[in-house]
């Protein structure tokens, strides 16, 4: 006959085992009693009629224990070995008993009525809000989920990373026309004259530069001139172009309606209507736009600021007192506060967990009770009957020291019935 395998036993299986075998010990002993007390008297019962009663007694008392450890062993296995009929249930019913369980979980607990009133009688927002508004805890929640976003981060390629970036940037934002959108963008400032305001900031920094470096006109023009030319001619040149330049400026910048800028309005619309339906146009401008953004040095820049930023990111999370780590652990304890003050908010993020949790309960439900059917398929027919026994064997050997006791009583009464009767007759 093959061995039973041995179980892995826990700590908690451990002491059930001995309480198990310390009640069938029990059990047992008290069979034995009554086998005992039935065989004195039995052989007694000639010279003291009386003990016929205690004969009855113990006889039933041994009969209701030999029926109760054989429907508690035929649970387990088949009682002596011996392959009795509907015997051994749990092992040859293990995948039948688990898919039962499973549709016990789904039908009784994995309902939306369930959880709807069960998330009602816990004040889930209450609770949780007056857990997290105390600093301690926001700082732990802070502390386990800068655990979790650090190893996860870790888990994660810098170059699938730079990869993933490139990709999404390539479809989301290279690919796609900007000369349209830029137009339309450049249309709408020249309309509003929102551009004014640059041309005079540019222009006040351009007279701010020309009183500042009137030597950058040395020579601008005069060196170009012929070297027979007088030198003062030269500095003549220069003086009149950084008079004229200066002047120049400030004219444009006192009036408004200065030539240059009714020039430079009408040269930005030109460019805003060429940028939104001139091909010729178009395609420069997206051609230049991919020679700047797909040169190797931006991709290049583009993975040293995703290291930087991931590295900053990483030391950041593990500083408890840095600024990043304060701003979301008083983020959690503002939230945790709100959420045990505020009667409105708390009802509809109760609302929401509700529904939340409805709608996984019940679109999933099966699939949740269906881990219990597979993972109880999954199982070792005897391992799970040694474990179940663990479990509820100990209860079970209280059936059969109360069918010892049952059937002595049982087995008194229908004597003493059965002498009444036969005294009456």
């Amino acid at each position: 006959m093959t061995s039973s395998p041995t179980l892995e036993l826990t700590a908690a299986d451990a002491d059930r085992a001995r309480a198990l075998r310390s009640m069938k010990r029990l059990a047992t002993g008290l069979l034995l009693v009554m086998a005992v007390i039935f065989a004195v008297a039995f052989a007694l019962e000639g010279r003291y009629p009386w003990l016929a009663y205690v004969r009855a007694a113990s006889e039933g008392g041994m009969v209701g224990a030999l029926a109760d450890w054989f429907a508690v062993t035929a649970l387990f296995r088949h009682p002596l070995g011996i392959p009795i009929p509907h015997t051994a249930i749990i092992p040859k019913r293990k995948d039948e008993i688990g898919v039962s369980l499973g549709e016990f979980v789904e039908t009784n607990f994995l309902s939306e009525e369930v959880v709807r009133q069960k998330l009602a009688s816990v004040s889930v927002s209450e609770k949780l809000g007056g857990w997290l508004s105390e600093p301690a805890n926001a700082e732990r929640v802070t502390a386990e989920g800068a655990i979790a976003v650090r190893g996860l981060l870790e888990t994660l390629s810098d170059d699938d990373v730079r990869e993933v970036i490139e990709a999404l940037a390539s479809k989301h934002l290279i690919d796609p026309q900007w000369a349209p959108n830029i137009g339309r963008w450049v249309e709408h400032i020249v309309g509003v004259g929102a551009h004014h305001d640059a041309v005079d900031l540019l222009l006040d920094r351009t007279g701010e530069w020309l009183s500042t470096n009137p030597k950058a006109f040395e020579r601008l023009v005069s060196s170009r001139l012929p070297t027979w030319v007088p030198s003062f001619v030269d500095r003549l040149v220069d003086d009149k172009l950084y008079r004229e330049a200066v002047s120049f400026v400030q004219a444009v910048r006192a009036d408004p309606d200065h030539q240059l800028r009714h020039a430079l309005d009408g040269y930005l619309g030109e460019l805003a209507e060429q940028l939104q339906h001139d091909d010729a146009t178009i395609t420069r401008f997206e051609n230049a736009k991919h020679e700047v953004i797909d040169s190797p040095r931006v991709r290049e820049v583009a993975g040293k600021t995703w290291t930087a930023a991931k590295s900053a990111f990483l030391e950041a999370l593990d500083a408890p007192d840095s600024d990043l780590r304060v701003r979301i652990a008083g983020t959690i304890a503002d939230f945790g506060r709100r959420l045990s003050t505020d009667r409105a908010f708390s009802t509809r993020v109760d609302t929401r967990v509700a529904d939340a949790l409805s709608y996984v309960v019940t679109r999933y439900r099966h699939d949740i009770a269906s881990i219990i059917t597979e993972t109880v398929e999954r199982w070792d027919a005897r391992e799970t009957t040694q474990k179940i026994e663990l479990l509820v064997g100990r209860d079970l050997q209280f059936i059969r020291l109360n069918g010892t006791i049952v059937g002595a009583l049982a087995g008194l009464a229908i004597f003493t019935v059965a002498q009444a009767v036969l005294r009456a007759f």
